[in-house]
């Protein structure tokens, strides 16, 4: 008899049909998240789960999932999931790294030239009719924005998609800073990238761009106190976490003008919705689609099926996130 899976969320078909092979599989249809009460009933009776960020995997699910030997991440980021938990009862976790890194930085290159150079703000004014009514079919100053070729761009957090949005700036004739937990000189040399201290980064980027995970150092490292720090032209762009960003001081920011504009992928809460966010010219929104790319979505499926194929064939999944988890609890369903 094959493992059971419960899989939250419907996948690309490539996954699914690599998971069917090894797993009999249980598929949440709903565009929507499992209502809690639902995910607490399907963890009862399966062998494996696979997740998005959006699901809870905290102690209480942990606890009613006595057959539970795998939660296999649709995702990067695992900050939904009680990890000490899950490694304490032998639970592996795994995740989706490295095939989403393009499209993630491709998305948050996208939304600083479209913070930069206004282009919704500018798409707006045309298809409402405003530039019809204005009469004035080009002007030395209608929408001024920033150039990029010369500007100093702030990376925080120099992990895989950190870097791969440094090379593109690098195209772009940008100045490249970084601040992360450890210095990366291989990345450095390559790139041409400059390691500083997180409040230089604040204080001499005319760009700023996060891709840290959400810990607990990271909820809401970016408060008044940072915003107040940047340059009045300064950009912020965010496709990590949402709380990564304090909200309501980048709302007290954007409107005061204490920075310039800002690119915003993730929120503290999904889906959103803040009329007065809303109701800025100088941001631009998108609804967590970093990773949304036909490639990505596909690759990370495949991961995921990955993971779990070899954690069914008593193997250590490729991408496994608690590696302590090995010690507890050898893999497989046997």
């Amino acid at each position: 008899m094959k493992p059971k899976v419960f899989i939250t969320r419907q996948i690309p078909e490539n996954g699914i049909r690599m998971i069917e092979k090894f797993y009999e599989i249980e598929l949440w249809e709903d565009p929507k998240a499992p209502p809690r009460e639902v995910l607490l009933e399907k963890v009862r009776e399966v062998d494996a789960l696979v997740t998005l960020v959006t699901d809870k995997v905290d102690e209480e699910l942990l606890e009613n999932a006595p057959r539970l030997r795998i939660i296999a991440q649709y995702a990067v980021g695992y900050d939904n999931i009680d990890i000490e938990g899950a490694t304490k009862r032998g639970i592996y976790v795994t995740n989706t790294p490295g095939v989403l890194t393009d499209a993630t930085a491709d998305l948050a290159f996208a939304l600083l030239l479209a913070v930069a150079r206004r282009i919704v703000e500018a798409d707006a004014f045309v298809r409402s009719g405003e530039w019809k009514k204005s009469e004035v079919g080009w002007h030395p100053l209608m929408f001024l924005g920033y150039g990029l070729k010369g500007k100093t761009l702030g990376v925080v957090g120099f992990g895989r998609i950190g870097q791969a949005l440094a090379k593109r700036a690098k195209g772009f004739g940008m100045k490249i800073i970084y601040y992360s937990r450890t210095r990366k000189p291989e990345a450095e040399k390559e790139i041409g990238a400059e390691y500083v201290d997180f409040e230089t980064l604040l204080k001499e980027s005319d760009f700023i761009s996060l891709h840290v995970p959400l810990t607990k150092e990271t909820y809401h490292m970016i408060g008044e106190k940072e915003l107040k720090l940047m340059k009045p032209n300064a950009i912020l762009i965010n496709t990590s976490r949402g709380a990564v960003v304090d909200t309501n001081a980048l709302i007290k920011a954007l409107k005061e003008g204490w920075i310039a504009g800002a690119g915003l992928d993730v929120f503290e809460e999904e889906p959103y919705y803040n009329e007065e966010l809303f109701k800025l010219k100088n941001v631009v929104l998108a609804p967590h689609i970093g990773s949304a790319t036909h490639e990505a979505r596909e690759g990370m499926a495949e991961l995921v099926a990955k993971n779990l194929i070899a954690f069914a064939k008593g193997e250590i999944p490729p991408n496994l996130v608690n590696k302590d988890v090995v010690k507890i609890r050898k893999p497989g369903f046997e």
